[in-house]
């Protein structure tokens, strides 16, 4: 039976990315990442064979040129996007080696404004593949995504599915003061929700 199927990996931005330069021609910040991997068991315990993310990413390059291929915010369970929430749309994708590459349009709603503030400070985001499709048992404790799966989108969440993730950075060298860029996100987003003279329980 086909149920919604979410896939989160750590969404790694370079900050020359976000500098004066890189942006769409409506003045847009443009970022760069990874949005998924083939052939490995992800933090879910999922395994999806290459030519079956080959097959929807063909299938996704439409939706690419058609303009509507947006993501929200943190993620619903559910096969629909709110527009309400959107904060991104996908500009371009592509292959390097087993990993699905994608440039990103932030855009300036609500939610892409909050995307922004949080990704110019430091804090770790985490993107989040949204899909349909069964599941079939593999050894080692794995379930393999089957042939009916469809991609719907990608969406921004706040958590990255492998908890080791965060050591990965450590790891490269790039440490953030938690604390501080917590405390600066939570002061970002209070302004930008309370801008309108009214302040929404937070």
């Amino acid at each position: 039976m086909k149920q919604v199927l979410i896939e989160t990996l750590p969404f790694q931005v370079a900050p020359v990315q976000l500098v004066e330069g890189y942006k769409s021609p409506a003045g847009n910040p443009i970022v760069e990442g990874v949005l998924a991997t083939a052939q490995v068991k992800n933090g879910n315990g999922r395994y999806y064979a290459k030519d079956l993310w080959q097959r929807e990413i063909e299938k996704y390059m439409d939706v690419v040129k058609q303009n509507r291929a947006t993501g929200e915010l943190d993620h619903p369970d559910s096969s629909i996007i709110n527009l309400k929430n959107v904060c991104h749309i996908i500009r371009d994708l592509w292959w390097d080696g087993d990993n699905v590459v994608g440039k990103i349009e932030i855009l300036p709603t609500v939610s892409g404004n909050i995307l922004k503030a949080l990704i110019d400070n430091g804090v770790m985001v985490g993107v989040s593949s949204r899909g349909m499709g069964s599941l079939k048992p593999m050894s080692g404790g794995m379930m393999e995504v089957q042939d009916d799966f469809e991609l719907l989108c990608w969406d921004f969440v706040s958590t990255p599915s492998n908890p080791g993730s965060y050591m990965h950075l450590v790891n490269e060298g790039k440490e953030y003061n938690t604390v501080n860029h917590y405390t600066k996100a939570s002061s970002i987003l209070t302004e930008i929700l309370c801008s309108k003279g009214t302040c929404p329980i937070i």
